[in-house]
């Protein structure tokens, strides 16, 4: 299985995938053709023209998911990348278009599986740590399960002195391991998860991540920090 999780697509002042250009590359080694999923913006068009730029550099054929049956479209692709945007339009569409087992099935037997911020949400197993305004209403929160944890993008930093009354990330995380005993991976923008089969390791820029779980204090995770560990998590929802 190999998986290329990224926390955000787009860096300050960064082309689109640049900040990841070198990781997108290893991912990419040997791939031809890329399934796009476009899903979780309005514009499927754009959104997937805007893909195609990016990875024009790298040899990659790109094709949209909305072009064709997206079945039929799998076969012929060595890699689905699933863009961001919002996580519940994203998910209520990989319902409605019966994408989830296929995208599951597909992984598990070497297609390679690229996820940004609401493309990283559905590779975990429920998109209940995502930070989207539930626009839509999917049939289910459960996702695709590619890795067995929780994942948190765009992670914020509680800040000292905010006069902010909502609760920070960090709350809002700890009211979810409430209800829930699963690790959640706090990832900080400019950093992704590699998989590589049964090794997990994060990368990116030196913000790294904070993985929570229930009755612990959070751990701070530098970039290129080994996690396979949390492959063997076993989470327990309500």
């Amino acid at each position: 299985m190999r998986l290329l999780l990224l926390s955000n697509s787009t860096a300050p002042g960064r082309r689109y995938l640049e900040h990841a250009a070198d990781a997108v590359a290893d991912v990419l080694t040997g791939v031809r053709r890329l399934l796009f999923v476009p899903f979780a913006l309005a514009d499927h068009g754009g959104y997937t023209a805007q893909a195609a730029r990016a990875l024009e550099p790298h040899g990659v054929e790109v094709v949209g998911a909305h072009q064709d049956d997206p079945i039929k479209l799998f076969n012929s692709a060595q890699a689905v990348f699933v863009g961001g945007g919002n996580t519940f339009r994203l998910l209520r569409q990989l319902y409605a278009r019966e994408l989830l087992a296929p995208i599951r099935d597909r992984v598990a037997h070497g297609t390679v599986y690229i996820g940004s911020s609401a493309g990283t949400n559905v590779a975990c197993p429920t998109i209940r740590t995502t930070n989207d305004m539930p626009i839509v209403q999917p049939p289910a929160f459960d996702a695709t399960g590619l890795v067995p944890f929780q994942i948190n993008p765009h992670y914020l930093d509680p800040v000292a002195g905010d006069t902010h009354m909502g609760e920070t990330r960090e709350e809002r995380i700890e009211q979810f391991l409430e209800e829930n005993d699963v690790p959640v991976l706090g990832m900080r923008e400019g950093t992704w998860l590699r998989r590589e089969d049964a090794t997990l390791t994060l990368g990116g820029e030196a913000v790294g991540a904070r993985l929570f779980r229930r009755d612990a204090e959070p751990e701070e995770i530098d970039s290129g920090t080994d996690l396979s560990k949390l492959l063997e998590s076993a989470g327990r929802y309500r």
